[in-house]
């Protein structure tokens, strides 16, 4: 039995022995050559197949993956995309090419032991990639179970709020550099995690960014330069965008986000793409960063229940499951997000949070001010980040910083439940009209301990009316399922800086791959009755 079927306790019915067909050859639509594993179980004539696509290598010692699937009485295709692992052609980052798909299912199709049922499973890339299939019709396609993958990448990863996700998208670069060079080694890659934190930080407060590709890896990287020189909004990114192609998704889609995922707002734009489209989709959502769900009983057994329903034709679970942290409970609904009411914690002078607005003019004193200066940009820890860091911390480090602003409630009388969107509106002044807002909902124990919930950022890139206006800033800040403790008060951070989550605003306009120049910044929030700055929380139960 494998490994994975003992640690997570998904032990098959029947448990098949496995046998290997390595590197075998696939060609693609172009004539590039792929390879490929074939894992299948002994015994069982074209069983359904389930196809993983990856660039990251296959067959490691640590890839358990396929082998579960194979002895449960599945044969598993573990393909290597172009560019990776000994597969022809070029990578090219997050732009898959075609030929890749239509060469494999063409090879697929005529393989006397391909039957007519196919599922595609993975994470991360291998769940991008699914969404890349789709650009065909494939009708021997029954399910799809991603975890951690949006069909859209340069709004919902790369540029969330305008601003470059520069540590997340440092961090893939030198994990995808570390394999290559390593030969996808994982000893190798191991004894490079030895240093690698200080060569990204390093990397990240190079200027100009168009060059942080040598500093991390001591040699230019081709798509790094091309995302940093083209914005969210241009053509070049219409190759990594997949949302059309929902409607030629399978019938049953299963997918799973971590609250601390960078990901999970695009998914849960995925899954009302899915579920207006008449597709079958079930959406688990837990406690954890990129990567690190399905690797759980929890993800493990849904993810399998999915693939075996939908592959013996029977029915599956549907619905939303997600995990509400803070009282550590699963609890089952019926879409997402669930009817709340979203209620306004508005922000007061000294620091104060409450859901009650000062109907005074004058009660709302003089705004709140700190100041921002890029050449020492403002610090993040945890959160959604592409490292063992990722995750909830404790932020009082960061909150004792003068270029962080905090208002927090009064000690709470009661639980308070929030499950949904969260928001936040911002009445800001600047003395540079190149900024950006960053906040951060904390949670704060009876003890002091200020622990990050959820964040978002926002790009001003462009003036806004006349120099000094008071500009009304919109945050969307990360979903989340929370009950927030009797006792324990709520908490927002507001700053203009989260790096190196996010890269840094120069402040100047300059372009971001060739900027130099840092520009310090003033600001200004507001909370008076005409201004009412404030956070929206999407409260389910408890008191409001």
């Amino acid at each position: 039995m494998s490994l994975l079927s003992r640690l997570f306790d998904v032990r098959p019915q029947h448990r098949y022995p496995v046998r290997v067909e390595r590197d075998l050859v696939i060609p693609a639509a172009d004539g590039v050559r792929l390879l490929a594993n074939r894992y299948y179980p002994v015994g069982v004539d074209r069983p359904p197949l389930v196809l993983l696509r990856s660039p990251y290598g296959r067959g490691n010692a640590l890839d358990q993956m396929p082998a579960l699937l194979a002895e449960r009485g599945y044969q598993v295709l573990y393909q290597s995309l172009r560019g990776t692992a000994g597969s022809g052609g070029r990578f090219d980052g997050f732009t898959i090419d075609p030929a890749d798909a239509d060469g494999t299912l063409t090879w697929l199709r005529a393989q006397p032991w391909f039957g007519d049922q196919l599922a595609t499973w993975g994470a991360s890339y291998l769940g991008y990639a699914q969404w890349e299939l789709a650009a065909r019709e494939i009708p021997e396609w029954k399910i799809a179970v991603i975890q951690d993958a949006p069909a859209e990448f340069a709004h919902r990863f790369m540029y969330p709020g305008g601003a470059f996700a520069l540590g997340n998208a440092l961090g893939w670069v030198q994990l995808v550099d570390h394999m290559f060079t390593g030969g996808y080694s994982v000893t190798r890659q191991l004894l490079a995690l030895f240093g690698a934190a200080r060569t990204l930080r390093r990397a990240a407060l190079t200027l100009p960014l168009n060059e942080a590709d040598t500093t991390l890896t001591g040699h230019q990287v081709t798509w790094w330069r091309e995302w940093l020189e083209h914005g969210p909004d241009e053509a070049y990114w219409a190759r990594t965008d997949h949302r059309a192609n929902v409607v030629r998704m399978p019938p049953v889609v299963r997918l799973q986000g971590g609250w601390d995922d960078f990901f999970l707002p695009g998914m849960l734009a995925d899954y009302a793409a899915l579920r207006a489209s008449g597709r079958q989709v079930r959406l688990l959502i837990g406690p954890w960063g990129h990567g690190k769900g399905l690797y759980t009983r929890p993800g493990m057994k849904d993810a399998l229940a999915a693939l075996d329903a939908a592959l013996t034709g029977k029915a599956g679970a549907v619905g939303v499951r997600v995990q509400v942290t803070g009282a550590d409970r699963w609890t089952d609904l019926p879409d997402w997000p669930p009817p709340h009411h979203p209620t306004a914690w508005h922000l007061h002078p000294h620091g104060r949070l409450d859901t009650r607005q000062a109907d005074d003019p004058t009660a709302g004193g003089a705004p709140s001010v700190y100041l921002y200066d890029p050449a020492d940009p403002t610090p993040t820890i945890g959160g959604t980040m592409v490292s063992w860091s990722a995750g909830r911390k404790d932020n009082r480090a960061i909150e004792a910083r003068p270029d962080v602003l905090t208002f927090t409630s009064e000690p709470l009388a009661g639980d308070v439940e929030v499950i949904g969107p969260v928001r936040v509106r911002l009445h800001a002044r600047s003395d540079n009209p190149y900024v950006d807002y960053f906040a951060r909902l904390c949670e704060v124990s009876p003890r002091g301990r200020s622990t990050n919930l959820c964040d978002g950022i926002v790009r001003l890139s462009e003036p806004g009316g006349e120099p000094g206006d008071v500009r009304a800033v919109d945050i969307e800040l990360w979903p989340l399922a929370h009950r927030f403790r009797r006792g324990h008060r709520i908490r927002l951070q507001v700053s203009s800086g989260a790096h190196p989550r996010f890269g840094r605003n120069p402040g100047t306009g300059e372009p971001l791959a060739r900027a130099r120049e840092l520009r310090p910044s003033k600001h200004e929030i507001f909370h008076d009755p005409g201004r009412p700055s404030a956070l929206w929380l999407p409260v389910v139960t408890g008191t409001s």
